[in-house]
């Protein structure tokens, strides 16, 4: 078989639950708002001085660890799902 039809055929993620479409969607808020706060650094730093870089810094890493707390949710949720179709398709 064609490596393309192979993948084709292999499910490559679980559903997404309404958790995890809530935490996708919140870590694409911080995305967001961690680019915007580095794209806009100076005039935050006129606007709220030195205040400014500690709140991005704050951003940056609540979405460096919330990325790593979605991740290893979103893998556990695909591990599981793909164990339970290959599961299913050796009972079959």
């Amino acid at each position: 078989m064609p490596l393309w039809l192979d993948l084709l055929k292999t499910p490559m993620a679980a559903p997404e639950t309404s958790v995890l479409r809530s935490m996708r969607r919140t870590f694409q808020i911080l995305c967001v708002l961690s680019a915007l706060g580095v794209v806009a650094i100076s005039p935050l730093t006129v606007l709220f001085g030195r205040a400014a870089p500690v709140c991005v810094a704050g951003l940056l890493l609540t979405t460096a660890l919330y990325t790593t707390l979605y991740v290893v949710r979103k893998n556990r949720a695909d591990n599981a799902f793909l164990h339970a179709a290959v599961a299913s398709e050796d009972g079959q």
